[in-house]
């Protein structure tokens, strides 16, 4: 529940800390360049020759890293170009890859999820999305009622093209709207009406899409509490299926177009508080339910049913129903994780398309979980998906004691106890309606890596 949460500023001042949001464990600064291709070799093999293989179906995440036009406030890797040629060469570039992959995964893989990211991914047109589609399809065997995502910049499609990526196979739209408020807009240079997002909407719910996400962001310049409501107002308006809201981390020494943005334009840290809360309490008013962290959905969603039910995961993409099971990453930078380990592609286009040319796969650094790392990602993702860690299931599934194993962590959390963010009765550790907002920082907790790393310089502030 939602309602009256109430926390000091005190205790976000003390527990707003830069932090990761845990779509991995380890995370994927972590990833060391000596886990790399031979290494995500023997992984793939041994799904090949595994039940694993035969049982549990692949996830695939696709990464087009192509936009027309400059957002600001972006963090993503992404490539600004007029040059539609990049595009092409690109997409042969991603057949390469897949070509690669196949013999060591076994042609037909069964695949119950797939989501195009970007970037744009929107920015390809029909011809080489569809092109795309075939590749996937010719390779991997997508299952009856999988999830088939792609983002969409509302400023690049119409309802021709809606209807174009329904016959193509995808099923749920992710479309990227950020703030409604004109000024807003201008100062992130991302312009797109209310009327216009309302029109695709409405087509994609007739065409048949299963379920329709919009992307917010708190904390953008010129942003205040009044512009805020009527972007609430709008989006609430709008009633989609799912909503993600995050926060605005404003890192220009990492990020260069954040440069374009002033920082004096920005929300304070109490008006972003303020702002979040607004969100939660405004959509849990209209029906929504809270999913975690930054997501949320209407009770008949997917979202909501399997977080009821005990279902919930979390991947890269965020927060999902399926299990947590092998996900490939193609295309620059995308990340996979197969078995107990997780690798990323280069980062540089030029890069992996030159390994790829030279008949590489582009993987440039990964990871392979130790003992320790497994278990600690069991805590932590029970704890960012259900909110809860039954210690007797870390103790079964880990073959450890958790009391003396995690003495040191479980001293730790007694200061979020002490401030109502958690409760512990020796059992089980439950997080709080108030410890919601700082999920992020009781799962750091029992994160070895950022416990020993004090500055935490490269992870935005969890609010």
């Amino acid at each position: 529940m939602l309602t009256n949460m109430i926390i000091s500023k005190d205790i976000l001042q003390q527990f707003d800390m830069p932090g990761p949001r845990y779509t991995s464990y380890p995370t994927a600064d972590r990833f060391v360049e000596a886990y790399g291709e031979a290494q995500y070799l023997d992984s793939l093999k041994e799904r090949r020759v595994s039940p694993r293989g035969m049982m549990s179906p692949l996830s695939i995440y696709i990464h087009i890293p192509f936009c027309a036009s400059l957002c600001y406030y972006c963090a993503c890797n992404k490539i600004i170009t007029g040059n539609y040629q990049k595009a092409i060469d690109y997409l042969d570039d991603l057949q390469r890859e897949v070509e690669l992959l196949v013999p060591h995964l076994g042609q037909g893989q069964a695949v119950s999820q797939i989501h195009l990211g970007g970037g744009t991914p929107t920015f390809f047109k029909d011809k080489e999305l569809h092109e795309l589609v075939n590749l996937l399809k010719a390779a991997f065997q997508w299952q009856p009622n999988g999830e088939f995502a792609i983002e969409v910049d509302p400023r690049t499609v119409d309802i021709e093209r809606l209807h174009n990526l329904w016959a193509m196979g995808f099923n749920r739209l992710s479309l990227g709207i950020q703030d409604f408020d004109p000024q807003v807009q201008q100062a992130v240079h991302r312009v797109q009406t209310v009327d216009q997002v309302h029109a695709l909407m409405q087509a994609a719910r007739a065409i048949g899409f299963v379920s329709v996400n919009l992307d917010l962001i708190y904390g953008l310049p010129l942003q205040t509490q009044a512009s805020w409501q009527r972007t609430l107002h709008a989006v609430l308006q709008l009633r989609p299926d799912r909503l993600a809201i995050y926060g605005y981390a404003h890192l220009p020494a990492r990020f260069k177009p954040q440069r374009h943005i002033h920082v004096e334009s920005l929300p304070s840290a109490s008006q972003k508080t303020s702002m979040l809360e607004m969100a939660l309490q405004q959509l849990q008013d209209a029906g929504y339910v809270y999913i975690g962290m930054d997501h949320f959905a209407l009770p008949e969603d997917g979202l909501s049913v399997a977080k009821r039910q005990g279902r919930l995961h979390r991947n890269f993409q965020g927060y999902s129903t399926r299990p947590d099971g092998d996900l490939l990453g193609l295309g620059v930078s995308a990340i996979g994780s197969m078995g107990s380990s997780y690798v990323q592609n280069a980062k540089l286009i030029d890069d992996y398309s030159d390994l790829l040319h030279h008949g590489k796969l582009p993987v440039v650094k990964g990871i392979g979980l130790t003992r320790d790392d497994l278990a600690r990602r069991s805590i932590i993702m029970a704890l960012m998906c259900q909110g809860r860690v039954e210690l007797a299931d870390i103790e079964q599934s880990h073959l450890l004691e958790f009391s003396t194993y995690f003495a040191s962590e479980l001293a730790q959390l007694e200061a979020f106890a002490k401030h109502g963010l958690i409760e512990f009765d020796g059992r089980v550790i439950t997080v709080t309606a108030n410890g919601w907002y700082l999920v992020r920082a009781i799962a750091m907790v029992f994160d070895k890596y950022v416990q020993s790393d004090e500055k935490r310089t490269h992870f935005s502030k969890i609010l």
